[in-house]
């Protein structure tokens, strides 16, 4: 089945899968249209990465809020409210820190959550609120073979839009999506 832009699969992107920038562009780019999947975030999501984007990669306030207003003015439809007491009835995910995620996730209807954490989620937590919790990877693994020809061509607008080529993003995403990378060279072998 090729997803379209009518697609109604949602996942919220953690923190964690935003903050660096060649994985951030794929997931990103993945969402525009043709459309994989509708992605998802909350305020409380987009001020971790503003957080992390300042203490771990020194970027400037100027730059952080650069960053996160394409991200909100790219997908106006991401942005998920949540009700403060819902991430403090969440008490079975071990991080409390990570509660706001789950919310997210179940206010959004959301199918999946994509991060880095996995094991933040564990199913016994999460299944009852129909959610699957995937890294980066395995969720990349999902959409290339949903629609490899479409995957491909993103890769090389996101290759294009740094002035490289495919090579160049495929070496930045290796690192977070080894399995996803090992697909993309083997289709392209």
């Amino acid at each position: 089945m090729i997803l379209t832009q009518d697609n109604e699969y949602a996942a919220v992107l953690d923190a964690c899968v935003l903050v660096p920038m060649p994985l951030c562009d794929t997931l990103l780019r993945l969402a525009e249209d043709p459309a994989m999947y509708r992605p998802l975030w909350s305020e409380a999501i987009l001020a971790e990465v503003g957080t992390a984007l300042e203490s771990n990669l020194n970027l400037t306030p100027q730059q952080i809020e650069r960053r996160l207003r394409s991200m909100r003015d790219a997908f106006p439809e991401a942005s998920i409210s949540i009700p403060p007491e819902l991430p403090l009835a969440l008490e079975g995910i071990p991080d409390p820190n990570d509660r706001h995620v789950l919310a997210s996730a179940i206010r959004g209807q959301a199918h999946a959550i994509v991060t880095r954490n996995v094991r933040h989620f564990p199913e016994v937590c999460i299944h009852s609120y129909n959610v699957l919790c995937q890294s980066p990877d395995d969720f990349l693994i999902h959409q290339f073979h949903l629609n490899p020809p479409q995957v491909l061509e993103k890769l090389d607008a996101q290759a294009a839009a740094i002035r490289q080529g495919r090579e160049q993003v495929i070496l930045l995403l290796k690192p977070m999506a080894p399995g996803f990378i090992g697909l993309v060279e083997q289709w392209t072998a």
